[in-house]
């Protein structure tokens, strides 16, 4: 292993990107709502927003990638231009798209600007990585549909492409994104950044029968012959037809990619980046999962043995329970969580941000109930500690109290370490 892959974070905000860089996060990702796959909670609306967290980026020796990769209109590519030109001036290092169309325009009146192809294009095979050398991109991000042994066929076959490899997040039941659910149901189109999650709602089936028409409506258990129909939780009177086959019937609930495990086989094969999902995540997310596989691809790269306790690390999140995905083959069970549309809590909660410092004392913002006597884990980008808080004093008065109740409530509490640094450092509470 000549060269360590870079580890490239989600960023949906400002905090986002102080954890990444802090956690150890070699470059970032982040787009506008218009044109990224992401319109909620992002707060990179406009170029000024985008322009300052590049800023932050370099003047930290990291790389910033734009995310473009919407699926465009006609609508779209009338205003694309002139959209794009303030954001392509903030300077990032790279534009992540999707659209052959629209690479053609930015490649056009950006000659020199480097261009990564989005997932959203679904490259799962060497003669696409060649195509898209010969058009002059500089890196394709695989589908997720690929094996370990697939990736390695490509990276030999097609040595001059950079790869990406998603290797944490949320998995989606549609062929690398390019899902019609969420827009179907309620006119929000996951293809235009709108996704509803639709898949992973909570259902309930119904009696039903067909109507003259042919088209399934719903019945009431006393007339007769039924088939099925399911009504989500929120919305109660509309129904939905569904449909039962040798398998059952079920609703298409991934569950979330954990490929830590992989990590030394990616980094011998000379995949060029490891990709973590999550551009709505908490900042404790993008926290915890950064150092998590830092860890990973610098024991990697040193030679050292991979330390099975990241799994559990990464099992502090909350999740939908976890698969490799694709990357080896397994049962149609491995991918699907067929108990509940719910996440799991996860072993570990954040509750609270270190936000200022006085000698042995720190002082915590809370997200979450958390009590003396409870273990917590003070999460800092040198290393995590354990420990039992003896005494929390009120923020106003310095008071002693029994616990910082929620959100909204600052507490005092004794340092477990020296050299904690407000900003970066996050208080984890045990579930388990």
């Amino acid at each position: 292993m000549e060269q360590a892959p870079e580890l490239l974070a989600p960023v949906g905000n400002r905090r986002h990107l102080e954890m990444a860089i802090a956690y150890g996060a070699d470059a970032v990702y982040a787009g506008p709502p218009r044109y990224s796959l992401r319109v909620r909670n992002n707060s990179f609306r406009d170029a000024e927003a985008l322009a300052e967290a590049i800023r932050y980026t370099h003047a930290h020796g990291r790389r910033f990638y734009l995310v473009l990769n919407i699926a465009p209109h006609n609508d779209k590519i009338r205003s694309a231009l002139r959209d794009l030109e303030p954001l392509i001036a903030t300077g990032p290092d790279a534009l992540i798209m999707s659209d052959p169309g629209l690479i053609m325009l930015v490649r056009e009146h950006w000659p020199d600007m480097p261009i990564h192809l989005s997932v959203q294009a679904n490259a799962v095979n060497w003669a696409t990585l060649e195509f898209w050398r010969r058009q002059g991109l500089e890196r394709v991000i695989l589908s997720r549909e690929l094996s370990l042994d697939e990736i390695e066929a490509m990276r030999g076959q097609v040595p001059g492409m950079e790869l990406e490899v998603f290797v944490h997040g949320a998995l989606c039941m549609a062929y690398s994104g390019r899902c019609l659910l969420s827009g179907y149901m309620n006119h929000r189109d996951a293809n235009q950044g709108a996704c509803t999650n639709a898949c992973r709602w909570s259902y309930t089936p119904q009696a039903s029968t067909h109507d003259s028409s042919g088209d399934l409506i719903p019945l009431h258990q006393e007339d007769g012959e039924r088939s099925m129909l399911v009504e989500e939780a929120g919305r109660p009177g509309e129904s939905v037809p569904m449909h039962e086959d040798e398998h059952g019937t079920y609703i298409m609930n991934s569950k979330d990619l954990r490929a830590v495990q992989h990590v030394e086989r990616l980094c011998r094969m000379g995949v060029d980046s490891l990709k973590i999902e999550g551009r709505t995540k908490s900042p404790y997310y993008v926290a915890r999962t950064v150092q998590v596989y830092r860890r990973a691809i610098d024991d990697a790269m040193a030679g050292r043995a991979f330390d099975r306790t990241l799994m559990d690390e990464l099992e502090a999140l909350s999740n939908r329970g976890y698969t490799e995905g694709f990357l080896r083959r397994h049962p149609p069970a491995e991918y699907q969580r067929y108990e509940a549309g719910t996440s799991l809590l996860g072993t570990r909660q954040w509750v609270g941000e270190v936000i200022a410092r006085e000698g042995d004392w720190l002082c915590i913002e809370a997200k979450n109930r958390f009590e003396c006597g409870d273990w917590l884990e003070l999460m800092t980008p040198s290393g995590n500690h354990w420990f039992q808080p003896t005494t929390l004093l009120s923020e106003r008065d310095h008071q002693t109290v029994p616990s910082a109740p929620g959100s909204g409530h600052r507490v005092w509490l004794q340092a477990p370490v020296a050299d904690v640094l407000p900003a970066t450092a996050l208080l984890i509470r045990s579930v388990v």
